[in-house]
């Protein structure tokens, strides 16, 4: 059978031959939306082929998570969104023969080696923008299937694949576009170009252009002047006294505020590059309701961040499998929780600044923003006003008395100039006593307390080489 990735067939089907042969499997995956849905898409998949599995979350894999997995019942353990970095600590467990690993993973493997590991860097795709963690969870589940249909799961897949970062320049690209094109195939993802505003689901006209990542000026950041450049359009915006939201409205609806959108960014002078960021790919989730977070694919995994991210990996997993119940009901609480943690922390990070090094700049929110939370307020901080898109962002939040958590976000523009920040956070923190990688435009580390002066510095340096 070919794939939705052929270079990979090989080894899914090498991984899939092998989890048929166990009586039963340790599933262990990441608590961010990529971890949750690789985790869904193989939950899935091991539940359809009829093996036997129990999950398990891990917010870090670390020695001595890797020991504890090594401690369970389990002969067989399945490694989603995570693994290929750790293999030096994994292999040590397999040659005890406490364990057989199958990983299926997109991060930067370590140097060890093991039989059944499924990565799209081992041939040639790169894990950072062509390939998620729940895609390569979802090319393992395709060779699970034997008689039945396991395409329905690239809804989930596409949803992992947009959670982490992957959409540049507005769309999914390469063996990821093989999974979009299985998804509309089955009738599970509806793929167009439209309005590139997060919130196209759920939020309030006025509320998604206000929160737009495009400044324009006089309806970025303000609710009023939003108001009023909806108000003066000839289109009924409103039913019953409500603001309409963007999915709610016809495509001649559409058309008319995407141009008025458009004239007002050219006449106050949006730059041409950021007026073309208006304008991207939707990923829709077909069997979900209009109106909902799930029916987005970026809503969607925002939704799942703020389930795992605070401890409740078991909540997300549910929806992801199809609960709409309980388990939707208590995601959208955590929801609203996770929102506002977000805007108190990116609150916190304009009030407070950042420090501006040659190559970076940064910020330390010791316990005012949660570790599990930082990476993506310095992301969402990228771009707001004295916070330069032309240089990466590094966060730092206190993990304990003994640790701090590093999180690290860049462009793609950055990238395609030269910055991996997979490799920065490698070595900086190994030059602190710490351990860290990732990919090239997002990655994390965790260091030794009072560290990060000297974690900073080389940081800076390494940033420096790469963009010469």
């Amino acid at each position: 059978m070919t794939g939705p990735v052929p270079a990979l067939d090989d080894a899914a089907a090498a991984c899939a031959d092998r989890l048929r042969e166990a009586d039963s499997v340790l599933l262990a995956s990441h608590i961010d939306a990529d971890g949750l849905t690789s985790a869904a898409v193989a939950s899935a998949a091991l539940a359809r082929a009829g093996i036997d599995f129990e999950t398990v979350f891990k917010k870090q894999l670390d020695a001595h998570e890797v020991a504890t997995i090594a401690a369970t019942d389990h002969e067989t353990v399945l490694f989603t969104d995570f693994g290929s970095g750790q293999l030096d600590d994994i292999a040590r467990h397999e040659a005890a023969g406490d364990f057989t690993p199958i990983v299926a993973d997109h991060h930067r493997p370590a140097d060890a080696e093991t039989e059944f590991h499924l990565n799209p860097l081992l041939f040639g795709l790169d894990g950072a923008s062509e390939l998620s963690g729940a895609g390569a969870a979802y090319v393992l589940a395709r060779a699970l299937e034997g008689e039945g249909d396991n395409r329905d799961l690239a809804a989930l897949a596409v949803v992992g694949a947009v959670g982490d970062m992957q959409a540049s320049e507005g769309a999914l690209h390469g063996a990821n576009e093989g999974i979009v094109c299985e998804g509309v195939e089955a009738d599970v993802i509806g793929e167009a170009t439209d309005l590139a505003l997060y919130g196209r689901q759920t939020r309030p006209l006025p509320k998604l252009l206000q929160y737009a990542d495009v400044p324009i000026p006089g309806i970025a950041n303000n609710e009023a002047g939003s108001v009023a450049f909806l108000s003066e359009l000839d289109v009924d915006l409103k039913r019953d006294g409500e603001w309409r939201t963007w999915a709610a409205l016809d495509d001649d609806e559409r058309r008319t505020v995407v141009s008025a959108l458009l004239r007002r960014a050219v006449t106050r002078g949006v730059p041409a590059h950021r007026i073309d960021d208006l304008v991207g790919t939707s990923y829709t989730l077909l069997d979900e309701t209009v109106g909902t977070e799930l029916r987005d694919a970026s809503e969607y995994s925002t939704l799942l961040n703020a389930t795992a991210r605070y401890e409740r990996a078991d909540v997300g997993l549910a929806v992801c499998l199809g609960d709409r119940d309980g388990a939707l009901d208590r995601a959208r609480d955590l929801l609203r929780n996770h929102r506002r943690n977000l805007s108190e922390g990116l609150r916190w990070v304009q009030n407070e600044g950042v420090t501006r090094e040659e190559h970076l700049q940064w910020f330390d929110a010791g316990t005012r923003i949660r570790e599990t939370i930082v990476g993506i307020v310095a992301g969402m901080a990228v771009g707001t006003e004295g916070i330069d898109r032309d240089a990466p962002i590094v966060a730092f939040a206190s993990k304990s008395d003994e640790e701090t958590k590093v999180s690290a976000r860049g462009t793609h523009a950055l990238v395609r100039r030269g910055l991996d920040l997979s490799t920065v956070m490698g070595e900086a923190s190994a030059s602190v006593g710490g351990k860290g990688g990732g990919h090239d435009v997002a990655a994390g580390a965790t260091i030794p307390a009072g560290s990060e002066r000297a974690f900073v510095e080389c940081a800076n340096r390494i940033i420096g080489e790469q963009l010469e």
